[in-house]
């Protein structure tokens, strides 16, 4: 039974549950059948108080990427399968002092990316540049735990940039847990931070394109049309991939023990309250310590390359950063509740007492990536994102799966779509595009399809629309 509230947003009775589904009629009718079969998998598990998927859904492991999640923490449960496997997992965007002019030409974005590249290990095999940063106090501080060479301004009392600007700085958890990690993770993990992994991680140059319905954000965030920004999308790499390959085995166990399951042997749960629920839990906020200390490293890293094609004047002030793969604990409707975002975005309205400080009368950035060969968005959160716990969309959402993308695209249409040849060349950091076919625009949904389905739906309104001008990509 489907129930359409308008507004983008549709209401399905499952077999187990209800599930809220925020798309237009063109994206809704795209989606796949067995996103709600897997959606009603995830509403065996009881006492589920709200399960949602955003525009950008699609088939996952366990779980749909697009999935939000609730449950009340006095008596709810705890999934890994509805975290996912890169935990903390996010996105980060700096503001940069350059203009559309200054990358003007294909030799001068190639010279740009290969100079970040100097400083940014994108090879899935690389080693961290950075052996002076000891992981333990990483895991356990995030971005506070950085040696003060990093982190500059979090060590004066003028400006605090680096630690107010970000989501979480660090995740509080009780770390006595970190000494049931094996050390082969550790010496791993260690070898990894300010890398970028591979997939669908990338760091990127966008020109700025500001919406006149939230022009007065925009400036008060510092933006303005044809600037330069640099987006970044990474995670926890080896150390959040661990708890997904370690701890869904201890979940499948406990749960044999209490006689407990659902039909995907991939979707796993616990109770919040149980040892297993509360191992997760803590060394999951490790990870996320391990995410946004990675990202701010790969932004330093990116400054470095900066000041080698700009001057050593370049800056590049980070705006925000924020995740789309955890689970945490959020007041909403006056009761303490644990929020699953796998794949989704939290997008809090001007005023919301859960923004960052300096966001607190705007609300905060929403970072929403597009493909290599279109725009990615800058959004803010509307009140009406309540009815979905403040959670949007997390990027475009594949169309395809990677083999498929392989079968059914052709390197020359891959090339048609980043320009390649002309002026408005999108310059990417690979000697062939073949090796990256599985990640082309045509892999992705439409990504303006997906922003019409949020601003449609009243969850978030665009900020800013940024079209990427040259690409790196982890290998």
């Amino acid at each position: 039974m489907l129930k359409d509230h308008g507004n983008n947003h549709r209401e399905l009775e499952l077999t187990h549950g209800n599930l809220h589904v925020f798309a237009n009629d063109e994206v809704f009718a795209q989606l796949d059948q067995k996103v709600f079969q897997m959606a009603d998998n995830n509403l065996q598990i009881p006492r589920s108080l709200h399960m949602s998927y955003t525009p950008d859904a699609h088939v996952g492991i366990g779980t749909c990427i697009g999935t939000t999640a609730v449950w009340g923490m006095k008596d709810g449960f705890v999934s890994p399968s509805i975290v996912g496997s890169d935990i903390g997992c996010g996105m980060r965007l700096h503001l940069t002092g350059l203009r559309e002019e200054d990358l003007r030409g294909r030799q001068v974005r190639r010279e740009l990316v290969q100079a970040v590249e100097k400083f940014v290990p994108v090879n899935e095999r690389s080693t961290s540049r950075y052996s002076d940063i000891r992981l333990e106090n990483v895991v356990k501080e995030g971005i506070k735990g950085l040696p003060q060479k990093y982190v500059p301004d979090a060590y004066t009392p003028r400006s605090t940039r680096s630690l107010t600007h970000v989501e979480t700085a660090r995740f509080k958890y009780d770390t006595d847990f970190l000494g049931e990690i094996p050390d082969k993770v550790w010496g791993r993990a260690w070898g990894q931070l300010g890398t970028l992994g591979g997939g669908n991680h990338f760091i990127e140059f966008q020109r700025v394109e500001i919406s006149e319905q939230k022009r007065d954000v925009a400036e008060a965030w510092g933006l303005f049309d044809g600037q330069i920004v640099v987006m970044i999308h990474s995670g926890s790499r080896a150390w959040g991939g661990m708890m997904g390959a370690r701890y869904i085995k201890d979940f499948k166990r406990a749960m044999q023990k209490w006689g407990v399951g659902t039909p995907d042997p991939n979707l796993v749960y616990a109770p919040i309250d149980s040892e297993e629920g509360h191992r997760y839990i803590n060394l999951m906020y490790s990870a996320l310590n391990f995410a946004v200390a990675n990202r701010h490293m790969i932004a330093y890293g990116v400054l470095q390359g900066l000041k080698e094609f700009a001057g050593n004047d370049a800056e590049m002030p980070v705006l925000y950063d924020l995740m789309h793969n955890y689970a945490l604990k959020e007041v909403h409707r006056n009761q303490p509740m644990l929020v699953h975002r796998k794949g989704t975005t939290r997008a809090l309205p001007p005023g919301h007492f859960m923004n960052a400080a300096p966001y607190r009368k705007t609300g905060h950035p929403a970072l929403i990536p597009g493909s290599m060969g279109t725009a990615s968005y800058i959004m803010v959160g509307e009140k009406a994102g309540g009815k979905n716990f403040h959670s949007i969309c997390h990027g475009a959402g594949r169309l395809r799966s990677r083999r498929a993308t392989k079968e059914l695209v052709t390197v020359d249409a891959f090339s048609r779509s980043m320009k390649v040849g002309t002026d408005e060349e999108i310059v990417v950091n690979q000697n062939t595009l073949e090796s990256i076919l599985d990640e082309s625009p045509q892999a992705y949904k439409d990504v303006d399809q997906i922003i019409d389905s949020v601003e449609g739906a009243g969850l978030a309104k665009v900020v800013a629309r940024c079209k990427p001008l040259a690409v790196i990509k982890g290998v």
